[in-house]
């Protein structure tokens, strides 16, 4: 059995979520290196690329967060095996990171900066990426996005619209995903209903 450490900050969403997540569903054993935000600086300086999450296989550090994610959905078997399947189910990893991106650039930001690329971000590409992520479902089926079952596409997507609907998101309305893609809502309740995520969870608030 491989030895696995996950290293990245102590949060429930973000670009490291969706890998915990899917190990946890496939009962993957693996070290959850967690660290604050304040120690980033220090942490980022034993990365290849200055950046978490990163991945440990046996010793062998590993970086890019779809590609660990991909990883670790293969040992759970949260990865069609199906080409074409695989191929939409890549399709939303890179959709929803693209959108990350355009998140992330905005953190650090203070005061009217903040809020005037959070607002440009409400306005523009927001709408047009959530209501591409609900064509897709409805597309494929309505309850997951591709496999016909839970796959690493659907907790990428339940950590992106959790983290939009959190309140966390200043300049950013909770009812935002509600209110242009209640698909996606319901579907967040689905995942969150899952056994396996909901137990996730439950461990933290105990």
């Amino acid at each position: 059995m491989r030895q696995l450490k996950l290293t990245y900050f102590d949060t429930h969403g973000g670009r490291g979520e969706p890998a915990r997540l899917t190990m946890h569903i496939g009962n993957i054993d693996f070290e959850d290196n967690r660290f604050a935000f304040t120690d980033f600086a220090e942490v980022r300086k034993t990365t290849p690329l200055s950046q978490v999450p990163t991945l440990h296989v046996d010793g062998v550090q590993v970086t890019q967060s779809d590609a660990i994610t991909r990883y670790v959905g293969k040992l759970a078997g949260l990865y069609p095996t199906d080409e074409f399947q695989a191929l939409l189910c890549d399709e939303i990893l890179d959709a929803v990171e693209d959108v990350n991106v355009k998140m992330v650039a905005t953190f650090g930001l203070t005061g009217d900066a903040l809020k005037e690329a959070r607002t440009a971000l409400v306005n523009g590409p927001l709408p047009r990426y959530l209501d591409w992520l609900q064509t897709q479902l409805q597309a494929h089926g309505g309850q997951y996005f591709a496999d016909n079952r839970l796959t690493i596409a659907d907790l990428k997507v339940f950590v992106f619209v959790r983290s939009l609907n959190s309140g966390q998101m200043d300049h950013v309305p909770t009812d935002l995903v509600e209110r242009l893609a209640p698909a996606l809502n319901t579907h967040l309740h689905r995942i969150a209903g899952t056994p396996a995520v909901a137990q996730y969870y439950a461990k933290f608030e105990a």
